[in-house]
């Protein structure tokens, strides 16, 4: 039985959510998760304010139950990059290795990848996973941990069986 994964999508970006820029990074997030089987039934874009992206992400995994909920934006060392500190108030345990994963990949296209604070964790049965706010970014990035996702989601619903045969 294939099991199906709820996603959100959620785009951090002042100038986008003033409408003043058009969202790339949020459609290329949710073609790709429709593409792999994840239905995304939340999508908002927000300004870069660490306790509206804090209260929505606690939204959409405590109230919208949603399994998976990968964010665009927000990841950079500029002032206003606040998505990382929204994440560290929420997460119940981080999940280092998809981070380190995306930087580890991005890094053979872009040294400016070591400068990436993207961050993914778990928050009651929900991954949530940072990702750039640039379309090319966010496909890099996104597809470095797709091929894990559906075996993590199990495993933070619940699955307890082993993962070797």
């Amino acid at each position: 039985m294939d099991v199906k994964f709820a996603a959100g999508v959620l785009t951090i970006s002042d100038k986008g959510s003033q409408g003043k820029r058009a969202d790339e990074s949020g459609p290329v997030a949710v073609s790709m998760l429709e593409k792999e089987g994840f239905p995304v039934i939340r999508q908002k874009i927000v300004p870069d304010d660490r306790r509206l992206i804090a209260e929505t992400l606690k939204a959409w995994a405590d109230k919208d139950c949603l399994s998976l909920i990968v964010t665009s934006g927000g990841t950079g060392l500029s002032p206003t990059d606040v998505t990382p500190q929204a994440m560290q108030d929420l997460i119940d345990f981080p999940v280092p290795g998809i981070a380190e994963a995306m930087r580890a990949e991005s890094l053979k296209k872009t040294p400016h990848a070591m400068i990436s604070r993207a961050m993914a964790g778990v928050r009651k049965r929900c991954l949530i996973i940072n990702l750039p706010g640039s379309p090319g970014g966010v496909r890099d990035n996104l597809s470095v941990v797709l091929p894990a996702l559906k075996h993590a989601l199990s495993k933070i619903g619940g699955d307890t069986a082993d993962c070797a045969p």
